[in-house]
């Protein structure tokens, strides 16, 4: 009986390389005016930058700066229709996922430390106060950046989302070292149980986090009213 050759076990191994890439974001105001506010503002999971900002517009004025970046992994929402690319098919975007999970956060921490420059290559930096604010997916990323990016935030809000789970006290007293950490959530948020809010709040109260928590009458979205309290807070 012949013997049956012995199987090669191949050895596969996966590497990263830095390559360069075009990133996008919008823009509503003007970077030569006499600004007093910059605000960045980090979208959900599934969304646009330009669709996004535009739920600031209630917060415009002649002296606020907007930037929305937008994440770098793009997908369809639905499977396209009448083609392999098909335009009236919806498209957004993703700051991460879990594959290579580690590789993502680096890239879109550096990515928005670049952003930052470039708005205050323009901006006089000591001039303006600096808002950061995260919502949904966005919440990680932002939390993120500020502990761990170079950015430097005058207030950081947290609008529909939650904490990332490696956030450990150094990185969470960045988050506040100007001003405490602003939390806003909605009663009728599906991913906002009772259960993971209490858990959020014991964690902040175990990393030593001073911040306000926000809870109003809506789900899982930006609401003019909610975003009008937060800048009505901090000039009251």
């Amino acid at each position: 009986m012949p013997v049956a050759p012995e199987k090669k076990h191949r050895t596969f191994e996966q590497r990263h390389l830095q390559v360069p890439r075009s990133a996008r974001y919008a823009i509503m105001g003007t970077v030569e005016g006499d600004l007093s506010e910059v605000w960045i503002v980090c979208h959900g999971h599934g969304q646009l930058a330009r669709r996004f900002i535009s739920r600031f517009l209630p917060l415009e004025r002649a002296d606020r700066l907007f930037i929305a970046p937008e994440a770098l992994s793009r997908y369809y929402l639905s499977p396209p229709v009448g083609g392999p690319h098909p335009s009236n098919t919806p498209v957004g975007a993703s700051w991460m996922t879990s594959e290579d999970r580690e590789s993502e956060i680096h890239d879109y921490v550096n990515y928005l430390d670049l952003l930052h420059d470039e708005v205050f290559s323009v901006v006089d930096r000591a001039k303006v106060r600096l808002w950061v604010l995260g919502f949904s997916q966005g919440v990680a990323t932002v939390a993120r950046w500020a502990a761990y990016g170079k950015v430097d935030p005058d207030r950081v809000v947290l609008y529909a989302g939650v904490l990332p789970p490696e956030l450990d006290a150094a990185g969470a007293a960045r988050l506040t070292r100007r001003s405490p950490l602003t939390i806003a959530l909605g009663t009728k948020d599906d991913f906002a149980s009772p259960e993971l809010v209490a858990a959020q709040e014991a964690r902040l109260r175990q990393l030593g986090v001073p911040h306000a928590t926000i809870r109003f009458d809506g789900g899982h979205e930006v609401i003019p009213e909610v975003l009008l309290r937060l800048t009505e807070e901090t000039t009251g």
